[in-house]
C-alpha cells in the first residue's frame, strides 16, 4: 500500500511538472511572438521603442527562467537556470549601456548573451530529458541560440549598421521552438493518459 501511494505521489508530481512545462512553453512562445510583432511594427517605426524592446527581451528571459526554476524545485536546485537569471539581468543592463554607444555594440552584447544563454538552455533541457522527455526541441533551440549568438558577434564587427530587425529572426525561431515543445509535451501527456 505504501509503495502504491509513493508511486501515485511520484506520478502526480510528474504530471504537475509536465502541466507546468506545457503552460510555460506556451507562455514563452506567446510572449516571443508578441515581441516579434511589436518589433516589426512600432519597433521599426520608433528607435526609442526599439531600444525598450531590446532591453525588455533579456529582462523577460530572466523573469521566465526564475519562474521556471522556482516551479521546478527552486532556483538553487536548477543551477543552469540560476546562472541564466543572473546572466539575463546583467545583459539587460549591458544592452541599455551598449545602446547609448551604438547599435553594433548592442548586437555584440545581445550575441554574447544568446550564445551563453543558449548553452545554459541546452544544459537545462538535457537535465530534464530523463524526467519529462520531449526535450529534443529545447536542445536544438539552445544549440541554435548559441550559433546565432556567435553570428551576431561576428555581424557586430562589420561596418554595416544593425538594429532590432537583425534580432527578430532569432526571437521568432525561439518562439517557434517553445511552441513545438509545448505541443509535443501536450500530445505526449494526452497519449499517456489514454494508455
Amino acid at each position: 500500500m505504501k509503495a502504491t501511494t509513493f508511486e501515485n505521489s511520484q506520478g502526480t508530481t510528474l504530471q504537475a511538472g509536465n502541466q507546468w512545462l506545457i503552460f510555460y512553453y506556451f507562455l514563452r512562445a506567446a510572449v516571443s511572438f508578441t515581441w516579434v510583432g511589436a518589433a516589426l511594427t512600432i519597433g521599426v517605426a520608433s528607435p526609442g521603442i526599439a531600444a525598450v524592446l531590446l532591453i525588455i527581451y533579456p529582462a523577460w528571459d530572466a523573469v521566465a527562467n526564475f519562474l521556471d526554476g522556482y516551479r521546478n524545485g527552486g532556483v538553487s536546485r536548477n543551477p543552469s537556470q540560476a546562472v541564466n537569471v543572473i546572466l539575463s539581468l546583467v545583459t539587460t543592463i549591458a544592452i541599455a549601456v551598449a545602446l547609448a554607444n551604438s547599435l553594433n555594440a548592442m548586437l555584440a552584447v545581445f550575441g554574447g548573451w544568446a550564445l551563453a544563454s543558449g548553452l545554459l538552455q541546452l544544459l537545462t533541457a538535457l537535465r530534464r530529458w530523463k524526467v519529462y522527455g520531449a526535450q529534443w526541441v529545447m536542445i536544438l533551440s539552445g544549440a541554435q541560440s548559441a550559433l546565432a549568438g556567435a553570428f551576431f558577434i561576428k555581424q557586430a564587427t562589420s561596418t554595416t549598421l544593425h538594429g532590432i530587425v537583425d534580432v527578430v529572426p532569432y526571437v521568432a525561431f525561439g518562439a517557434f521552438y517553445f511552441l513545438v515543445s509545448a505541443i509535443w509535451l501536450a500530445v505526449t501527456a494526452t497519449r499517456r493518459r489514454k494508455a
